[in-house]
């Protein structure tokens, strides 16, 4: 066989066959690895092809030459092998991976590059690397003969591990880019590898975060829950996601999101890698989030409360009710346990609390009178001008001077927080408003500006109040001053009337009602209703009610009368002026009587033996209109009761007249034989009955004519 080792020849080793000798050849020149003996002035003396052409040089170029000789194209690499070959030489000991060797390869070199390895750049050959290691040779005798080198290719290793860096690189940057810190903990759940980032920010020490981890510094009241939700994740061996917060070093806290997986080989766990994430920014724009919705919440609640109180106390129509609003308002909107309205007097010295049971009548003062100067809640909102506010009894004497206002409310003994506030008219003061609290409160800004609000509204209510009172009470006495003083006093007819004015306007109505003895002795009835409010109204009522007097007293006969009604109002009324009225004569001797009815409900007859039922004689039109007018004889026998109206009695917002008349009829035949053989009383009692569960809204006249049972 024909030797193609470059490398010079060496006489065959004593104690090797010619077998031996031939594998030990074969090994060095086709082996993968570069080999080279050096002798102890470290000049090559055997090189493979290998090493040969790592270095890009004929091995017998190199033989008997110091690398420095044989190198020159290469000296920096030409030094470092002179370098290694006097440290094993010099220290006789072995030297593994001294240092790798780059070596470009052409292109056309054949070389598979892997295809996780970073591609070149353009116009760039591959590049393999080799790792050179150092052996010093020894001899039977244990003296050096030389040093061997072995330079094993690296090029796979060295880009596997360039990967794996750089992946370590890409993930150490995702995590820090990420805001996250990654722990590791043991298949148990117990800490097994330090985490820096971690402990920069809990101020751990190692030893600290070895003994107790990230356990050791969640918050107290997350603690207990979180290390529950961890030793069951652990023992289940699933996902833990959780949140909670951590102690920083500088004592504060932050909230985290963690998220720890267990890393599976095969059917084993063998660590748990976790992530937290600072979530705090998030957390706190949550909470910002929900406290800006939370008091948006309450502006719209109290935005809806303020303007549900504005719309009850404008139906107030008297102090009574301002006063219950108020109540009512106070203990919903704000939660007060007792509520006051003071009004001033009128020359400003002094308030009166108002009740509901005084608020009908405010005129007089009482005792429960403060005056202004006091050192009383109330009394430094008018005097000052403004809201106090008193969150805890310590507070309220010391506004006060040391003084309280037990006097003043003692049934309210259990009071720890007062708000008074004054009632402005105009920018004047006319009253206050007080609320309290049975235990301390304090009143938010959001609160006391809600409050003075509605002292504003309570203010224009108090002041409305006062005034529709006032008015109402002069329109009731002008009303009734335009009905008789009293009613006629006769042997056998007794009569009796009741007015009452609608709740819900003060203006002067239309109703009324007369009677009066003719110059034959006879009786005449007349009841009616002039539709409108105010002057005009009452003007009307007046006119109609003075002339059916003189036309009476000229020709009683209801047809007549009505009759010259309807040329007066022809003649002087408005067109648009709707009049009704029922005209009676009646011989109280006889209880016989004819009646002519304009327009007007129908008389209500009520006997003791009889079902009650209403007069069935014609209605006719309002006074005014074209019509013939019409009478019909009556009698009303002894024991019986006749009854005028107005519409105010049947008629209103939820009861059409029909339906009410039908009422009246059942109403009257419920009534018992005491109430019907006594005028005074039917009429009471047949207002209660149709009054009842409905809201007023309009005057209601009754006149009862009753004819006593003949005595034996």
């Amino acid at each position: 066989m024909v030797s193609t080792d470059t490398s010079v020849p060496h006489p065959r080793m004593d104690g090797m066959d010619a077998s031996d000798y031939a594998l030990f050849e074969t090994l060095i020149k086709e082996a993968s690895i570069g080999f080279a003996f050096f002798d102890t002035e470290s000049r090559f003396r055997r090189v493979n092809k290998t090493l040969a052409d790592i270095h890009g040089v004929h091995a017998k170029d190199l033989v008997g030459r110091l690398p420095s000789e044989a190198l020159t194209h290469d000296a920096a690499t030409a030094t470092s092998m002179e370098t290694s070959l006097g440290k094993a030489l010099g220290e006789d000991q072995s030297l593994i991976d001294a240092f790798d060797l780059r070596v470009e390869i052409p292109r056309d070199a054949g070389v598979k590059q892997d295809p996780q390895s970073p591609p070149a750049t353009a116009g760039d050959p591959p590049i393999r690397q080799w790792a050179y290691s150092w052996f010093p040779s020894h001899g039977a005798d244990g003296k050096v003969l030389g040093v061997v080198l072995i330079a094993v290719e690296v090029t796979d290793r060295r880009r596997s591990e360039e990967i794996i860096r750089r992946k370590e690189e890409r993930y150490r940057s995702l995590v820090e880019a990420s805001s996250q810190i990654v722990w590791v903990m043991a298949p148990g759940g117990e800490v097994s590898d330090d985490a820096p980032e971690w402990r920069s920010i809990t101020g751990q020490t190692t030893e600290d975060y070895l003994a107790g981890g990230w356990l050791a510094v969640v918050h107290p009241e997350d603690h207990a829950r979180i290390e529950t939700i961890w030793l069951e994740s652990v023992e289940h061996r699933r996902v833990m996601e959780t949140n909670y917060r951590i102690r920083t070093k500088s004592g504060t806290y932050r909230h985290y999101e963690v998220r720890a997986v267990p890393i599976w080989r095969g059917e084993d766990v063998v660590e748990w890698v976790g992530a937290n994430t600072d979530v705090t920014g998030q957390r706190e724009a949550e909470e910002m989030r929900g406290r800006l919705t939370e008091q948006l919440s309450a502006a719209a609640l109290r935005t809806a409360r303020l303007q549900q109180a504005t719309s009850m106390l404008a139906e107030a129509l008297t102090v009574s009710q301002v006063v219950q609003v108020i109540t009512e308002v106070g203990r919903s909107a704000i939660g007060a346990d007792h509520s006051a309205v003071a009004l001033l007097n009128d020359d400003k010295l002094k308030l009166r609390i108002i009740t509901p049971s005084a608020a009908e009548d405010i005129a007089p003062m009482s005792r429960d009178d403060i005056k202004v100067g006091e050192r009383t809640v109330m009394s430094v909102a008018v005097r000052e001008g403004r809201p106090f506010l008193a969150e805890n009894p310590d507070s309220l004497r010391e506004q006060l001077g040391g003084e309280d206002e037990s006097g003043l409310f003692e049934e309210h003994t259990e009071e720890r927080a007062w708000v008074g506030l004054p009632l402005l008219a105009a920018g004047a003061p006319i009253g206050a408003l007080r609320f309290s609290f049975v235990r301390p409160r304090e009143i938010t800004e959001e609160e006391r500006v809600f409050l003075e609000a509605l002292a504003g509204q309570c203010a224009l209510a108090v002041e409305r109040a006062v005034l529709f009172e006032r008015e109402h009470k002069t329109a009731e006495e002008l009303q009734r001053s335009l009905l008789p003083s009293d009613l006629p006093q006769l042997s056998n007819i007794q009569l009796a009337a009741r007015y009452h004015p609608a709740t819900r306007h003060v203006q002067v109505g239309g109703d009324w009602y007369d009677a009066f003895r003719l110059p034959d002795d006879r009786l005449a009835i007349a009841v009616g209703d002039v539709m409108g409010k105010g002057v005009l109204a009452a003007a009307g009522m007046g006119r109609v009610r003075n002339a059916l007097r003189a036309l009476a007293l000229n020709d009683p006969r209801p047809a007549a009368v009505l009759s010259g009604l309807d040329r007066l109002f022809s003649a002087t009324e408005d067109e648009e002026q709707f009049t009704t009225v029922a005209y009676a004569v009646i011989d109280p001797e006889t209880g016989l009587g004819v009646l002519s009815n304009a327009g007007h409900p129908p008389p209500l007859l009520i006997s003791a033996d009889a079902p009650a039922r209403l007069s069935t004689s014609e209605p006719g039109t309002p006074l005014g209109w074209p019509s013939q007018r019409q009478q019909t004889s009556f009698s009303i026998e002894a024991g019986n009761t006749v009854v005028f109206y107005s519409d105010g009695l049947v008629e209103n917002r939820r009861r059409g007249v029909d339906a009410g008349l039908d009422e009246l009829v059942g109403v009257a035949a419920d009534a018992p034989p005491e109430v019907v053989a006594d005028p005074e009383i039917i009429v009471d009692f047949l207002v209660d009955r149709m009054l009842a569960g409905y809201e007023q809204d309009d005057d209601v006249t009754v006149l009862a004519l009753h004819v006593p049972p003949k005595t034996a």
